[in-house]
């Protein structure tokens, strides 16, 4: 797991930047930057989405897993979390959900995140992951000065999504093939597209009550593909 403890480091070390720049960027600034990363993000949700082979396997994953996110309410569980790191931290940031959500987004649903755990869990070489943590380091940048110390928490899922992936991996290393990761990275896609059409305010999606899809599409890919 020393690629995502790398990356984690390099989220910090950017958010703290980030912040330091927040108090001295005017508001009306940091929510033009803001609506830019929304934009950026539908941009690229879109990019990866495109990358599927099969759209009915896509749509079913992203049903199913809606359906049995929305039983479960994975939003409730993890913004309450984000509300208890707000309270215990003592913070004032009305965006703090918001940056903590988006953060985590960004950092795990791309390509780069599933193929990088898998590389250092199969192979156990993290440089997709040092590479990544050169990105997210850049980018915390950005996201903390628009939305806050929120986003410096985001290191908390980060390590345990990315390197619940890397564990996963070491262990199921036969069942990952190149068709299940394409699958996978596409309804991530789909996912950060419901992400920034949040973030621009265009229709209020409870995006995290899709992350269930993630575990569908490899369960139907694995089946059917």
């Amino acid at each position: 797991m020393y690629g995502t403890l790398i990356n984690a480091a390099a989220v910090i070390l950017g958010s703290i930047i980030g912040l330091i720049i927040n108090s001295k960027i005017p508001k009306k600034i940091t929510n033009t930057a803001f609506h830019g990363v929304g934009l950026f993000t539908i941009v690229f949700g879109i990019m990866m989405a495109i990358k599927t082979n099969n759209f009915l396997i896509m749509i079913f994953s992203i049903v199913i897993g809606a359906v049995i996110g929305e039983i479960i309410d994975v939003d409730k569980r993890i913004n309450s979390f984000g509300d208890w790191l707000k309270k215990k931290y003592i913070t004032t940031n009305e965006r703090f959900s918001e940056g903590f959500i988006t953060a985590f987004m960004l950092y795990c649903m791309g390509s780069m995140t599933i193929l990088g755990a898998f590389e250092e869990g199969i192979y156990g070489m993290p440089n997709l992951l040092v590479a990544k943590s050169v990105l997210d380091g850049f980018s915390s940048i950005v996201l903390a000065a628009t939305m806050g110390i929120g986003v410096f928490f985001s290191f908390v899922p980060l390590i345990i999504f990315q390197g619940g992936l890397t564990l996963f991996a070491s262990n199921m290393q036969n069942i990952f093939t190149e068709v299940i990761i394409t699958e996978l990275t596409a309804v991530g896609g789909v996912i950060l597209l419901g992400l920034g059409i949040t973030m621009l305010e265009i229709k209020k999606i409870r995006i995290l009550n899709m992350l269930p899809c993630l575990v569908i599409v490899v369960i139907l890919t694995y089946l059917f593909l």
